[in-house]
This record gives structure tokens, sequence and C-alpha cells, in this order.
């Protein structure tokens, strides 16, 4: 089933890894990489505003003029290195889509005969393993186009300031959500 799909090379080793002998895969697939990062797109338009700042300062800082290094090392030079930081914050900020966009071609989502497993990439690999016992609230999120999200869970925290968070776990951005939930569903009667 995994050479009909284009899924690199390198996840295709971790789902090798992962799979148990004899278990037999019956849908894959990774999520559509569009989808994640246009979610994103908020915080790049936050972004080019803090970056231009940040550089505007720097400038305002030296002068609005190139720094001359042959007179010698002026205080305003100094000042001016204060504003790095921001700099590099705004350049993260904006790249936050490039690196997301890496994470996700990394990431893949499958459904055996005995589980459900999400393998998702980034700068480490997590991988999460659901039981059919774990799939009894399952439902999905669909957008317009048919795409959308199969929710297996939700985690509940609570922030630094004490406020309550919420995160939907499962497998998200995928092409056929209906169908993912229709799979799991019937994992989890099956096991039953």
């Amino acid at each position: 089933m995994l050479s009909n799909l284009r899924i690199p090379k390198e996840v295709r080793r971790k789902i090798d890894d992962e799979l148990q002998p004899g278990e037999f895969i019956r849908w894959v697939d990774q999520p559509v990489p569009q989808l994640i990062t246009a979610s994103l797109i908020v915080s790049v338009l936050f972004g080019i505003p803090w970056t231009s700042f940040a550089i505007f300062w720097m400038w305002g800082a030296l002068g609005f003029k190139l720094p001359d290094l042959q007179a010698g090392l002026q205080p305003e030079y100094l000042f001016a290195l204060f504003g790095i930081p921001f700099v590099l914050i705004g350049f993260g900020i904006l790249s936050t889509p490039l690196w997301t966009w890496q994470a996700v071609r990394r990431t893949v989502y499958l459904v055996t005969d005995q589980r459900a497993i999400s393998i998702q990439g980034g700068w480490s690999t997590t991988i999460r393993s659901y039981l059919p016992k774990q799939l009894t609230d399952v439902y999905r999120k669909e957008r317009a186009d048919g795409t959308g999200d199969v929710v297996i869970m939700i985690r509940h925290w609570r922030d630094n300031d004490g406020d309550q968070r919420t995160e939907e776990i499962g497998f998200l951005g995928v092409r056929n959500p209906r169908e993912v939930e229709k799979i799991l569903k019937q994992l989890a009667q099956n096991a039953t």
C-alpha cells in the first residue's frame, strides 16, 4: 500500500519500524501542507511589521547611516546591537510557515488492523499510538473542500498563567476525514 504514495523515504522507514510483525495497514496518508501552513498567515502578518520596526529601530540607533568602522567603535553602534534579538525573533516569526511545512512533510497518519498511529516529524519525531479502546470519542471537522481533521482526543492543561487550555489531537489536515472517521470507528467497534 505504501508503494502508491509519495511518502519520503525517511518517513517510510519510520512506518516500517513502528509496525508490528503481521500488522496490516488499512489506511495511510500525510496531511495537506497548505491546510496547516495557511493557519500561520496571521503570525506572518504580525511578523512583517515586527521585523520592519526592529530593523528601522536599529537603523535609527545608527543615525540612519551605515556605521563607519574605520572610525572605531562608537557608542551608538553598541546601542544598535540591542535590536538584533528583536530582528532574529522577527525572522523566526516570518519563517514559521517554512518550518511547519517541513514538519508536515515528515508527518504521516495510518490506521492498521490493530491501532491508529500518528508519526509527526520536525526537529524530533513524536509517535502516538491509539488502541481501539481509545477511539470511542472520535469526531471529524470538515472544510468546504472536503478536507478536514479527525480528532481522536482532546488534551486539557493549564498554562503558566493558570488559564485552561485545550488541544485537539488526531489526524489533522487530511484529505478525506469522513473515510478516516469511518475506518477508526470500525476499528473501535471490532475490538469490543
